[in-house]
């Protein structure tokens, strides 16, 4: 019985680009028995529709084993290297340079060590 399509699921276009950056099972132990496809697209659908890892819906794989794939790619840094990796095609697409080239912060957003409204200046002073 094939599943119920989400607004979620990934592409697959999506899942060729993003499927190479998932890191392999490890060696010698038991071959995994869930589709990484649709481990993906369980995250996705916890994501962006926030609910708790109990109420994802049944047809997707078991919600403990989602959640220990999640677990352990967020600590392999594999998010991270898909979202680089999306980014990178989306700003390709966009006739971009596939990495931003300028970055805009402002006070709201950059933690200091000073007092509230008070502004840090490192210059080069000679005595």
């Amino acid at each position: 019985m094939e599943r119920k399509s989400y607004p979620t699921d990934l592409t697959d276009m999506e899942w060729e680009i993003l499927a190479p950056l998932i890191p392999p099972a490890k060696e010698g132990g038991h071959p995994p028995t869930t589709d990484m496809g649709e481990i993906c697209n369980s995250i996705y659908y916890h994501l962006k529709t926030g609910c708790q890892w109990n109420m994802l819906p049944g047809d997707f794989p078991p919600r403990s084993t989602v959640y220990s794939y999640y677990r352990k790619w967020q600590g392999q840094g594999v998010w991270e290297k898909f979202n680089h990796t999306l980014g990178g095609q989306v700003r390709s697409e966009l006739g971009k340079s596939t990495q931003p080239t300028a970055l805009a912060a402002d006070s709201q957003s950059v933690n200091t060590d000073q007092k509230k409204g008070m502004c840090m200046v490192l210059t080069d002073v000679k005595r």
